[in-house]
């Protein structure tokens, strides 16, 4: 998905431009750039000059093991791959990818310990300047406030807890910011947005009246389901029951009986698969029907995971992306589509899911902000959360669109929902739903 015939670095001033195929961009990108608004003072500059030929170290912070392993290992290739087309380059520093595991085989997904333990590690390595993840929000809430006292920047591509930037749950989110600086930022949107797009998706697509939702009663489950009811019962949907399901059950007829009981139009799904999604799945359309009677939905949680695509009762599940789809971006003739295309040729086959791509637009932040930088982690940092913060241009970004950091709260301005149906095994387009 990505070729590029060629890369050339130029510095400009205290700024690097970026030749991206042939095309030179005037604002910051993933590569060794700066946007217009930095170079004219927009943003702050470290006044030190960068250390020629140093290598500074950058991370990724993903669940390697359990039914994440395939997506997070894409995600990782791909960047390796974008670094590689940089010249493994961010102005005038070497970068190195030091990928870390956040999960643990027995649990087979995301662990506390595991995310603690990486959290000081990060801080430990004294060569490592950034981090790019986590992928689940509980992570990240670990994390972050490990990180912030020691400056490090830490960018994520899938966390979507509104938490971590904004007034959510009690003493949110300045808890996660013990030093009084913001040092975390995302490159997607919020689940305050992706709860109120699928509760419109619901009401004025999908037509339902009566929704009942369910929740993995972890950190993210728990925001984009309350998100979604709160949404729903403001558009005029009934929410006739809300519960958590327990990973470790074997089984959900319980719940689902008491949905048919509530006369339940819809079901909704806050959490994650890898907390026994599957059997949750294959249980609901047991007790409910298949998809198409009683509609089943379910946020970015349950996207990426070719376990859930290969079950025959996902086949009609609705599910919500918080950004644009790879078949979307591949769509369109941008850096996008020739880094799949370069990774598909590489590797015989795309990457796993929609988030690998954002996994490269983070880094893209990430090496924005150290071509600007004196190298330290302050000063990385400092490029992401003061003046005019970094921006990637629409002709460098990724994602196929702009990628702008709010420097006051980390946010992205960049605000997509894609709405998707699982049709042959596969997450099929269905709309780019408005959000408000």
């Amino acid at each position: 998905m990505r070729t590029r015939s060629i890369i050339r670095v130029v510095a400009v001033g205290t700024a690097a431009a970026l030749t991206l195929a042939g095309c030179a961009s005037k604002s910051t990108t993933a590569s060794p750039t700066t946007s217009s608004a930095a170079a004219s003072g927009g943003a702050s500059v470290s006044s030190a000059a960068p250390a020629s030929g140093k290598t500074l170290v950058i991370s990724t912070d993903l669940p390697l093991q359990g039914s994440s392993a395939s997506q997070s290992d894409s995600t990782n290739k791909l960047i390796q791959l974008y670094l590689d087309q940089v010249g493994n380059k961010a102005g005038n520093y070497n970068i190195t990818l030091k990928p870390y595991d956040d999960s643990t085989a027995a649990k087979g997904a995301w662990d506390d310990a595991a995310c603690a333990k990486n959290a000081t590690d990060h801080v430990a390595n004294a060569d490592e300047v950034a981090v790019m993840g986590t992928f689940n929000s509980g992570c990240a809430k670990i994390e972050v406030p490990v990180l912030n006292p020691a400056d490090m920047l830490m960018v994520s591509h899938a966390n979507t807890n509104p938490g971590l930037t904004k007034t959510w749950d009690t003493g949110e989110p300045n808890k996660y910011y013990p030093a009084g600086n913001r040092t975390y930022a995302r490159v997607v949107t919020t689940d305050d947005y992706q709860g109120s797009a699928a509760a419109a998706f619901a009401k004025n697509d999908l037509k339902v009246t009566k929704c009942y939702v369910l929740n993995d009663n972890q950190t993210y489950g728990l925001g984009v389901a309350k998100a979604f009811s709160d949404s729903a019962a403001k558009l005029g949907i009934t929410i006739v029951g809300t519960k958590a399901w327990d990973a470790k059950q074997t089984s959900y007829t319980a719940l689902f009986q008491e949905a048919k009981t509530a006369g339940a139009d819809c079901v909704y799904l806050g959490g994650i698969y890898d907390n026994n999604g599957g059997q949750l799945i294959k249980d609901k359309v047991a007790v409910l029907g298949d998809n198409t009677k009683v509609k089943l939905m379910g946020p970015d949680g349950f996207t990426g995971y070719k376990d859930l695509l290969a079950l025959p009762q996902s086949a009609g599940m609705y599910l919500t992306f918080a950004g644009l789809t790879t078949d979307q971006l591949i769509k369109a003739d941008g850096p996008g589509k020739k880094l799949i295309q370069a990774y598909t040729a590489k590797y015989g086959a795309a990457p796993t899911g929609s988030y690998p791509l954002y996994g490269v637009a983070a880094v893209q932040v990430i090496l924005a902000a150290i071509a600007k930088s004196d190298g330290t982690r302050k000063g990385v940092t400092d490029q992401v959360f003061s003046g005019a913060g970094i921006t990637i241009p629409v002709a460098d970004s990724v994602t196929g669109k702009e990628i702008k950091i709010d420097p006051a709260s980390g946010d992205t301005t960049a605000k997509d929902i894609t709405v998707e149906i699982v049709k042959d095994q596969k997450e099929t387009f269905v709309k780019a739903q408005a959000v408000s």
